[in-house]
């Protein structure tokens, strides 16, 4: 009779794990988010290569090709083509300078349009759909921390208002931490280019950045949360303007958590 209740114990104990076994897993699957990944172009409309790699990014933002992931596309306007006849409007030294600070991380000794870089972890020429096929499986791969956007409001001066709060960061990262950014972007633009190698063209564009600030920084073992306040530019409409956050390592480094909303709603 001990031997047998003992195996009955033993078969009951069996049966209760693999039940909370597989409920965990099931839990899981429910709770699964996608995977954000930052997908950045630096581009120019001075540029007559840069097309297709606009085109490109306005596919995986519209299609999101990628299953079980969210990608978040930034289009960087540079200012070094605007020498050439036409000074693209939505172009910033700013990003300009962003890339220089990632062809310094890849070793690069210069820059080039168009460029797209992936999670700050990959780069290749902008219009190279196998390449960016490739770099997302990649960036799939990668563990993210959470970052969450909430309380986006619009006021009458057409300031753009929201809370920012992110996972703890791991020990893991280091004594450096890491940057946390806040772009505010237009969902959609174009432009109908009347001088340089462009000239005569009707040019869209999507997710176009039109502010980028760091906005904290977050410490190992700590989270972050913050209200920050932003200005539209004169003429922008609310209905296409998106916010989007992230976590970056110093030095243009590694992203390892994202976020997008848009502002009207």
């Amino acid at each position: 009779m001990k031997k047998l209740s003992l195996v009955v114990f033993l078969a009951a104990i069996i049966a209760v794990a693999t039940w909370m076994a597989r409920a965990t897993h099931v839990a899981a699957q429910t709770s699964t988010r996608p995977v954000p990944i930052l997908v950045e172009l630096f581009t120019s409309e001075g540029c007559s290569s840069c097309p297709p790699a606009d085109a490109l990014l306005e596919r995986l933002d519209r299609s999101q090709p990628v299953a079980g992931a969210e990608l978040i596309v930034l289009s960087e306007h540079v200012d070094y083509w605007n020498y050439i006849g036409w000074t693209d409007p939505y172009s910033s030294h700013f990003y300009s300078e962003r890339q220089s600070s990632y062809a310094q991380r890849f070793g690069r000794g210069d820059v080039y349009t168009p460029q797209m870089v992936v999670d700050g972890s990959s780069e290749f020429v902008g219009s190279d759909a196998r390449s960016a096929t490739q770099a997302l499986a990649e960036a799939l791969k990668a563990p993210k921390l959470r970052v969450q956007l909430s309380a986006i409001s619009v006021d009458a001066a057409k300031s753009v208002t929201a809370r920012v709060e992110t996972d703890a960061l791991p020990v893991s990262y280091g004594s450096n931490g890491a940057e946390v950014y806040l772009a505010i972007a237009f969902s959609h633009a174009e432009s109908k280019v009347s001088g340089g190698e462009n000239s005569g063209r009707r040019l869209t564009h999507t997710g176009v950045v039109r502010g980028l600030l760091k906005i904290g920084t977050l410490r190992p073992g700590q989270n972050f949360s913050r209200d920050v306040q932003v200005k539209l530019e004169p003429g922008a409409n609310p209905q296409n303007v998106r916010l989007i956050a992230f976590i970056q390592e110093p030095g243009a480094g590694r992203v390892v958590g994202a976020t997008v909303q848009s502002v009207g709603k």
